[in-house]
């Protein structure tokens, strides 16, 4: 049922169990481990499970986001936003529009980032950079955070 896992340890029994238990649910999810424990494995197991299943699944690793392209991979940016930005761009949560986001590393993410971030989950909107116009952000219930 999880082919892309491998493994019959009672603990991970136990996380498999959970991903049945989580995909059907409309809910963000948190997945904590160390680098390397196989979080995005996990994050694609929920999502091949639940009703986004056919949609996108994108990935951002956050800690190797240079963090003054941050807001722009994450939120997309407008033409002319700043210097090179010569047409829009969409960011990761737009890319993932009724899929799911998997953001891997959001604790090395500055603060005032992480901050964000939580307003986009809790509102549902984003702007893009050098925008002005609210974007309504279907991922943002949808999403899978380390």
């Amino acid at each position: 049922m999880f082919e892309e896992i491998v493994g019959e340890s009672p603990a991970l029994q136990a996380v498999l169990s959970h991903v049945v238990k989580v995909a059907p649910v409309d809910s963000t999810v948190l997945i904590t481990g160390e680098t390397g424990t196989g979080k995005e494995l996990v994050a694609r197991a929920i999502h091949k499970r639940s009703p986004r299943a056919a949609r996108a699944f994108v990935s951002a690793n956050c800690a190797a986001i240079p963090p003054s392209l941050i807001a722009s991979e994450l939120f997309g940016h407008e033409k002319g936003a700043f210097t090179g930005a010569v047409q829009r761009r969409l960011g990761r949560f737009e890319l993932a529009e009724g899929g799911t986001l998997f953001l891997d590393e959001i604790g090395e993410l500055p603060l005032d980032t992480q901050i964000t971030l939580l307003r986009v989950l809790q509102e549902r909107t984003f702007e893009r950079v050098g925008g002005s116009k609210a974007i309504l952000c279907e991922c943002a219930r949808d999403c899978r955070h380390q």
